[in-house]
């Protein structure tokens, strides 16, 4: 065989050969997983086609859940949460520092906000966006995060006019300025309910599971 030709054979091999191991590599999806505060909702898209949309809890007032763009930082199929009592956090996707996308067995409080920053599923839709998640990789996942959080409410609300504008009298007797006669008495409240009428207590807000 004369040199030409063995130049001809050896190009079509390496050209034969960069084909199949091109043809080899898998084809990974855009994913693109996009969260609505406003309506706790998660859109799950794979090529620009719709694939999943779920019901979603994220972060309650004081503890919102952060806007922005971001590509998942680690993937966690079993995870407790070393913040908040160790609690469950099954097939967690990490996107930002310590917040996460992951399972959660409080499903009755889903479509509402609820967790203290991360963003909830229920537990089978965990598992099926983990996985998809994992099958086509990180780089290739998007993770969209829009909306508003909820307004944490005053907790230093004014007392009622009412409760602070009573006295009491040299005699004990408890009365409010406006009741004062000219004469010097003093009227008692007209009803039992005015006179041990007291602001409600406020209760401390109760921790629920991360």
């Amino acid at each position: 065989m004369s040199p030409l030709a063995k130049l001809r054979v050896s190009t079509l091999a390496c050209a034969l050969f960069f084909s199949v191991a091109t043809a080899a590599q898998p084809a990974f999806a855009e994913v693109l997983i996009s969260v609505n505060k406003s309506t706790q909702q998660m859109s799950v898209s794979s090529d620009g086609v719709p694939r999943y949309r779920f019901a979603v809890s994220t972060g309650r007032a004081g503890y919102g859940t952060p806007n922005g763009t971001y590509h998942p930082q680690r993937l966690a199929a079993s995870w407790f949460s070393k913040l908040y009592y160790n609690s469950p956090m099954p097939h967690s996707i990490f996107f930002h520092g310590g917040y996460a996308i992951h399972g959660s067995y409080e499903i009755n409080r889903l479509g509402g906000p609820a967790s203290h920053g991360c963003i909830r599923l229920h537990p089978a839709n965990a598992a099926t966006l983990f996985a998809l998640v994992k099958s086509e990789g990180t780089a290739a996942t998007t993770i969209v995060v829009s909306g508003s959080n909820p307004v944490l409410a005053s907790r230093h609300a004014p007392l009622p006019r009412r409760y602070r504008a009573w006295k009491r009298s040299s005699s004990g007797v408890r009365y409010r300025p406006d009741d004062r006669q000219r004469s010097g008495h003093y009227w008692r409240p007209e009803s039992p309910s005015d006179y041990y009428w007291r602001p409600e207590p406020r209760a401390f807000p109760s921790f629920n599971q991360y």
